[in-house]
């Protein structure tokens, strides 16, 4: 039987086991250490969870290829986005059914386009934000299952973060957030229904010259074009608006990087379903779009299997989303 993925705010079961789940895997010992990352200093237990920040941090940091100038990485800016961060969602989901042991546990979703429709005032109140579910906004987070308590060291803490040379550093400090934050650091407002529409309407999955620059809906979504405000658009505009911890290449120090990225595969799905099971570009692109192509590896410190984009571009054996978008 394949999971179902949720509405978090339709399904409080969902949710509360989404929580349960991520904070075990934050408690949980990975057996690596800091060290073995390279991270300086004392060498500190890396938990579970943040061996997936590690991950993406190294991902955001290897571009393909080395010195490109559209800055187009291992998991961004390039035709594999949606498939790279669809095999790390699967990856946190089989990780979660572990821990929670339900082979059943879908994943939930932030549907953010919904909250997007609503005036800009009452988007940072939206229930996503409730202490019940996510928390609210703070420096640190002030309330919800992420709060930060100095005295309690099973409380949600940053552990590993990115230093001013944009290097992962050891810390133990509370979340950060900051909710439609006014320009230039944040974007007071997030996608809407329309937008996302947009998206899935377009045909042409990906283009050359295969960065942030090109027109089709991996792009779109990704958020590099597309917006009516000039600004980030889908994807991006939502890590901007909520600002904090879900800006820099550690974003998953945040569970509600999850959400938004669980959100993003549910368009892709969409996508796929009204176009067609089809990826751009196939083997016979240079090795300049290794990691990018349909039939390359994508690697985890996680597993030692690793999975393709052609691999991933039909995961229902896996879940399925109880509403798609159109």
């Amino acid at each position: 039987m394949s999971a179902t993925r949720r509405n978090i705010l339709a399904n409080t079961a969902a949710r509360d086991a989404f929580i349960s789940g991520v904070k075990l895997l934050k408690q949980e010992d990975s057996g690596t250490t800091t060290s073995d990352f390279g991270i300086p200093g004392a060498a500190r237990p890396v938990s579970t969870y943040d061996l997936f920040l590690i991950w993406h941090h190294r991902s955001m940091n290897q571009e393909t290829p080395p010195g490109n100038p559209s800055g187009r990485n291992a998991a961004h800016r390039g035709p594999v986005f949606p498939a790279w961060h669809r095999v790390m969602l699967l990856l946190l989901e089989a990780n979660l059914q572990r821990v929670l042991t339900d082979s059943n546990f879908g994943l939930p979703y932030w549907d953010w386009a919904a909250d997007g429709d609503q005036p800009a005032a009452s988007q940072p109140a939206s229930a996503v934000w409730d202490p019940s579910c996510m928390g609210g906004s703070g420096t640190p987070v002030p309330d919800g299952p992420f709060a930060f308590v100095a005295t309690d060291p099973a409380s949600w803490r940053v552990r590993i973060e990115v230093g001013p040379a944009g290097n992962l550093r050891s810390a133990n400090r509370g979340l950060r957030r900051r909710l439609a934050a006014p320009p230039p650091a944040g974007v007071r407002t997030l996608p809407t229904t329309a937008h996302q529409a947009a998206a899935i309407d377009i045909a042409e999955y990906d283009s050359p010259d295969w960065d942030s620059d090109t027109e089709g809906f991996r792009n779109r979504v990704e958020g590099w074009v597309g917006d009516p405000s000039g600004g980030p658009g889908l994807h991006n505009r939502v890590h901007v608006w909520v600002g904090g911890d879900m800006s820099p290449a550690t974003s998953p120090n945040d569970p509600v990087f999850y959400l938004n990225h669980c959100n993003v595969d549910r368009l892709w799905e969409a996508w796929l379903v009204k176009h067609g099971r089809t990826y751009v570009p196939d083997m016979t692109a240079g090795t300049d779009l290794k990691g990018h192509r349909i039939n390359d590896a994508i690697a985890s410190p996680l597993s030692a299997t690793t999975a393709t984009p052609g691999e991933v571009l039909d995961v229902y054996a896996n879940y399925s989303y109880d509403v798609l978008p159109s």
